[in-house]
């Protein structure tokens, strides 16, 4: 097909889905990112101007990323080629690009060069792209559902204008859903569809912001929903609900598994158990490893909670060995546990700090030599040259407890560990004061 002669309109029967054959195909036709294409918005003036230059489309699945850039080819006559990072080698696409290079050369025609799922391509693959950005060989548009900061080659996101699209709001797909019932050329407005206020609702949540999930929905209940006296085929909410592959979006691999990973700890550090266990369900919903979400338990555990519950990180580990032992449904019960307990536990984050600043000091005064009289001897040569010359045993004390000074001497009377006041760090805290009182008295003796 020509992208740039006029679309003739596809009808059922052409074999597309649902979701191409509602692609819209002028600006004027896009439901959501209103901020991103707005008149007198950048991309919108770059495009009613024809001042295209390469750009990274990063947004979630089914914003309208392929969409957009299909629509920039169509308005700015521009031949319009579409490959995909997971399917598509380096080498294929240079033969492409060069010939892009040569239409330029001969007839000035340009070329947009859609990358979907640009992040798939190593570092060292994107480069392949620099040379040709760079001279205006050809307009690439690259789309990543992942954060380009971290998914992109620096020197190839220097050259692209970075826009962000977001997830489509619960009435944009809405409105989508309208549309496809009421077109009766690209749509399913010759098929009678009864579809329930509730269904219509499930497929809105099921779809969380995503246009082609929306369609396939829709367009599955369609086919296979039976049809009543009248005719009209039923789309109830169980229809739906069996139709749905997976109710919630989460990418294991990708930013919403950090975000949301993110939102746990961040919510379990609040003390708030509610918000930690929403997210917490939300990631084993979508798939995400059960084993994964234990070791960040007993993250938080040791990082968070630390010694102002000294259990924190035996009931964290307990639920990893429950899991483990258990496996699925019951096992997740154990993280649902954990998780409350670890919210709902003090917090300290004091031995966390206290290594930070033994590891800040280590780095300032170097390898300290050990002092000699709490080296051990195990030699009469090392005896002789004064290993453990001086030590006292604490035990021979009535207290157990004898002052001696155990660091070096460039870093004596350094207090690293500063216990909090919750929990069981109070109590640490009364004992820690206890010994430096008899250190001061002994030092005043």
């Amino acid at each position: 097909m020509d992208f740039f002669e006029k679309e003739k309109p596809d009808n059922i029967s052409s074999g597309k889905p649902l979701a191409d054959r509602m692609r819209p195909t002028r600006l004027d036709e896009l439901v959501g990112q209103e901020e991103l294409l707005s008149p007198g918005s950048p991309l919108y003036t770059s495009i009613e101007k024809d001042r295209i230059g390469s750009m990274i489309f990063w947004g979630p699945p089914g914003c309208g990323k392929t969409t957009i850039a299909r629509i920039i080819a169509q308005h700015t006559g521009m031949k319009f080629l579409s490959y995909s990072a997971v399917t598509s080698g380096i080498k294929e696409l240079k033969e492409v690009i060069q010939a892009a290079k040569k239409r330029k050369q001969f007839s000035g025609e340009r070329t947009i060069l859609f990358i979907d799922e640009i992040h798939r391509f190593n570092k060292a693959q994107q480069d392949a792209f620099l040379p040709y950005v760079e001279s205006g060989d050809i307009i690439l548009i690259g789309a990543t559902t992942e954060n380009p900061s971290f998914e992109v080659n620096a020197a190839l996101l220097s050259r692209c204008r970075v826009y962000v699209l977001h997830k489509l709001s619960d009435a944009n797909i809405r409105d989508l859903i309208d549309r496809a019932l009421e077109d009766e050329e690209k749509g399913l407005g010759n098929t009678e569809i009864a579809l329930a206020d509730d269904a219509l609702a499930t497929i809105v949540t099921l779809a969380d912001g995503d246009a082609r999930k929306a369609f396939n929905l829709l367009e599955f209940c369609a086919e296979n929903g039976e049809p009543d006296d009248s005719g009209k085929v039923v789309i109830d909410k169980g229809l739906v609900e069996k139709a749905a592959q997976r109710s919630i979006l989460y990418d294991k691999a990708g930013e919403e598994h950090f975000n949301l990973i993110s939102a746990m700890h961040k919510s379990m550090r609040g003390s708030d158990p509610d918000a930690a266990i929403y997210y917490l369900t939300r990631m084993l919903k979508g798939g995400e490893d059960p084993l994964y979400v234990a070791r960040r338990l007993v993250r938080f555990a040791v990082e968070d909670v630390g010694l102002a519950d000294p259990q924190a990180m035996q009931i964290a580990i307990a639920a990893k060995e429950t899991y483990h032992f258990l496996g699925s449904p019951e096992g997740e019960l154990a993280l649902i546990e954990a998780a409350i307990y670890l919210a709902t536990a003090p917090k300290s984050n004091s031995a966390y700090a206290a290594y930070k600043k033994v590891q800040d000091e280590i780095d300032t005064s170097g390898a300290l030599p050990v002092p000699l009289f709490i080296r051990n001897a195990p030699t009469k040569l090392m005896e002789g040259i004064g290993y453990g010359k001086g030590y006292e045993y604490d035990h021979d004390s009535e207290e157990h407890y004898l002052h001696q000074e155990y660091f070096p001497n460039k870093v004596k009377y350094k207090h690293f560990y500063k216990p909090g006041k919750f929990g069981f760090e109070a109590e640490i805290k009364k004992r820690l004061d206890w010994w430096m009182k008899h250190r001061i008295k002994d030092d005043g003796e």
